[in-house]
């Protein structure tokens, strides 16, 4: 088999890795927002047994787990697949090392989040590990890629697109992450209006109401940072960047939207879940612009002439 089909098949397992890893997250939003955490009061088995009465809570929560067990599985074969072939080792093998450390750290917040009966910062811990492990196997997977097809570049890297892009992203993280403790902090409502909150523009922040407030004005910068990267992408010679900085701005515009909407239907679970798959759809977007930004090589500097 030659190198560039043994990245390709890397690719795909990377891929659904990725996939099942989305639809991960989302299940555990539905979770988090049905009260369905303790539905399983003990861990690993549910009710102590692997196949527990079905309920719906239990249903939800059993079924979070199980599709943590696939997503576990697939990171296994990825990493093992990778591990088997030196030319895949080199390339991939630090990315492999550090999801199958961020793989370790979740398992044990998952059952931490049931042991400590749904401790906030270990539920908070347990999103934003995700979202690591997420970004990191989809980067695992554009490397993959990137081996497995091979593109010469087309052009130079537009001057100062990269750090923008890399600061979206590592933005877009940390409002997921503070957007998960205004949920595990039961939050979403303690503004119950907008644009105001409870009738003011600044009201005091105290508890459920700063983490509300700072999640909104959070979310504002984050519009104008993805809109100002967006705008800087349009020069890339990559069609995939400016296609996904233009997707990314969208979403995060329609993210906007779906706060305040869920703000005023009063957080029902299909819409919490929507905004975090938005979210995450968003994160995917500016990692794969971010790797696909610095893959372009860096424009020349300039040099002007000695004087003689």
């Amino acid at each position: 088999m030659s190198t560039e089909r043994r990245f390709r098949v890397a690719f795909r397992l990377g891929l659904s890795t990725v996939v099942v890893m989305f639809g991960l997250m989302v299940l555990g939003s539905i979770v988090r927002t049905t009260g369905s955490g303790l539905a399983c009061p003990d861990w690993p088995l549910c009710h102590g047994q692997l196949i527990p009465p079905m309920r719906f809570d239990v249903l939800i929560e059993w079924s979070h787990r199980l599709v943590a067990l696939i997503v576990s599985l697939q990171l296994a074969a990825l990493s093992g697949w990778v591990v088997l072939h030196r030319e895949l080792r080199a390339r991939l093998g630090g990315l492999v090392a550090l999801a199958l450390g961020l793989l370790a750290a979740q398992i044990l917040l998952g059952a931490l989040t049931v042991w400590k009966l749904l401790d906030p910062g270990i539920v908070g811990g347990h999103l934003a590990v995700a979202l690591m492990l997420f970004s990191t196997v989809l980067t695992l997977t554009l490397a993959a890629g990137a081996e497995a097809d091979p593109v010469p570049a087309a052009g130079h890297r537009p001057p100062g697109l990269l750090p923008l892009a890399a600061l979206a992203t590592i933005a877009t993280f940390g409002q997921a992450v503070l957007g998960g403790m205004v949920s595990t902090h039961h939050a979403g409502l303690a503004c119950p209006d907008w644009p105001t909150c409870n009738g003011e523009w600044l009201p005091p922040l105290v508890g459920g109401v700063a983490l509300q407030v700072f999640h909104r004005f959070a979310a504002y910068a984050l519009v104008i940072l993805v809109v100002i990267a967006a705008m800087r992408a349009h020069s890339a010679p990559d069609p995939a960047i400016r296609a996904g900085a233009v997707l990314a701005s969208s979403l995060v515009l329609a993210q906007v939207g779906l706060g305040v909407c869920n703000v005023l239907l009063g957080t029902p679970t299909w819409l919490s879940a929507l905004h975090l798959a938005t979210a995450i759809t968003i994160l995917a977007m500016l990692v794969t612009v971010t790797f696909r930004t610095a893959a372009l090589p860096a424009a020349a500097t300039r040099l002007e002439p000695a004087p003689a």
